[in-house]
């Protein structure tokens, strides 16, 4: 795999937590528990790996398996004696056959006069309904574990399980300390693969910037040889990290992931996806929207005015994943076969319109990390705004907040062109948009991959100019 690339603000909060531990020994409760999640692939053992090998502290890194309690206990005494924990031996020799026994032998075996640092990753596969896990683990952070010198990080995938590892009336509520782990932001996939910030940001909209993926992209080389050689390969981080992390995540969902193939494929508004989807009822679609909106695979959003509207369109919010179910999951069998230039010709014929649709989520958040700057004033919420008939539809519109705002603060439009610039017939364009939105003048705002060869606009942005939201 590639060297170890960005995560500079991951590894400083880790590294605070684990300081804020060694100034705690000789106190009474020194420990520290982080709870770390974010989805599938996007590199969060990595990180971790990566920072206590860094540390310098002694470790323990356990990766349940979702099998057993006894197989996950025996997987747990297995790790610790290779960990570089001094007393690891102690779990191995005890052969715990509980939590609660695993959990006293792991306070024994970790040092009192220094920091170190204990992992459990994949946890939600230790959760259980009846949250006896979260009760053994309460029990011993309580009595034992956060006396110690210890940072505990429980890393995993599945992030509303995750969540509710922390919430009121759940056994560990407050023991710990949330920290979520994004993909690579557009900058480090620049720096990673040697890409300037136009081809970054496409990067980012195909690989949706999960390390694996990027790992095969060959740095310096263009979107066209990377996609001709992973498409060429059946067994490439492109190919297959959608459908396993789907598979994880939805095993028994199959109407849910029909929804979600539906709105991959374009399908935006409730009505389309039921079509779409094979004529879904109003109830089980519901049922499935909610699904994916607690798994964090789809968001549902509004348009962003200053009158209530209530047409709710969905999107899928991984962009890889968004690229994979329109270009790669309908066509897979064609890809096994041999004939992935078949696929290839495919993505080239709609990777414009895709994109230019597909990068919008991506500008609406570099312009809240970026503003205010001195261009715009900054915006508690940047959105867009449609009608029901689409007879309207702006790409960025900052406010004051969302999705019913009290100000409207800037307007605007995106066009991701290589080669034709923000010209003056998209910023009439924009004035009608406007205009058909708010009586104020606010003000204008282009972005644009080539550039602008027209006046009268308040605002410009390019590529490069977001790639700095990122580099902040």
């Amino acid at each position: 795999m590639a060297d170890f690339v960005g995560r500079q603000r991951e590894l400083e909060l880790l590294s605070l937590e684990l300081g804020r531990v060694a100034s705690g020994i000789g106190a009474e409760r020194p420990g520290r528990c982080l709870l770390l999640r974010g989805r599938r692939r996007v590199g969060k053992s990595r990180l971790v790996e990566t920072f206590v090998e860094r540390s310098g502290a002694p470790f323990l890194f356990f990766a349940a398996t979702g099998a057993s309690m006894a197989a996950d206990l025996r997987r747990l005494a297995q790790d610790a004696r290779s960990s570089t924990l001094p007393a690891g031996n102690l779990l191995s020799a005890a052969r715990p056959e509980s939590w609660d026994a695993a959990f006293e032998v792991l306070a024994a075996a970790l040092p009192d006069d220094r920091p170190s640092v204990v992992v459990l990753d994949e946890a939600p596969y230790l959760m259980d309904p009846e949250q006896a896990f979260e009760g053994m683990l309460q029990r011993a952070w309580d009595r034992e574990l956060e006396k110690k010198p210890v940072l505990l990080v429980l890393i995993g995938s599945d992030l509303s399980m995750m969540e509710a590892l922390n919430d009121y009336e759940r056994p560990f509520h407050q023991r710990g300390r949330e920290m979520v782990v994004g993909p690579l932001s557009p900058a480090e996939v620049s720096e990673m693969l040697d890409l300037d910030a136009a081809q970054a940001i496409d990067a980012a909209l195909v690989t949706g910037g999960l390390p694996l993926i990027c790992a095969d992209w060959a740095p310096g080389a263009g979107l066209w040889d990377f996609l001709s050689a992973s498409l060429s390969n059946p067994v490439s981080a492109l190919l297959v990290s959608a459908e396993r992390s789907l598979a994880a995540e939805f095993p028994q969902h199959v109407q849910a992931r029909a929804v979600l193939s539906a709105i991959g494929s374009g399908e935006r508004t409730f009505s389309n996806i039921a079509r779409a989807a094979g004529g879904l009822a109003a109830t089980p679609l519901q049922r499935s929207l909610e699904v994916l909106g607690d798994k964090r695979v789809v968001a549902g959003e509004l348009p962003i005015s200053t009158n209530p509207s209530k047409d709710r369109r969905y999107r899928v919010m991984d962009p890889y994943l968004r690229f994979w179910l329109r270009f790669l999951q309908p066509y897979m069998n064609e890809i096994e076969r041999g004939r992935s230039d078949l696929t290839l010709d495919r993505i080239r014929e709609g990777w414009t319109s895709w994109r230019g649709r597909a990068v919008e989520p991506l500008v609406r958040e570099a312009l809240a990390r970026l503003l205010p700057d001195d261009q715009l004033p900054g915006a508690r919420a940047v959105g867009g705004y449609w009608t029901r008939t689409n007879d309207v539809e702006i790409d960025i519109v900052g406010a004051d907040r969302a999705p019913v705002a009290k100000e409207l603060l800037f307007v605007g439009s995106i066009k991701w062109l290589e080669r034709d610039p923000f010209d003056r017939h998209d910023l009439a364009a924009l004035h009608r948009q406007r205009t058909a939105l708010t009586a104020e003048p606010v003000p204008l705002v282009a972005v644009s991959r080539s550039g602008v060869s027209c006046d009268g606009l308040d605002a410009v942005y390019d590529p490069d100019d977001l790639l700095q939201a990122w580099h902040r």
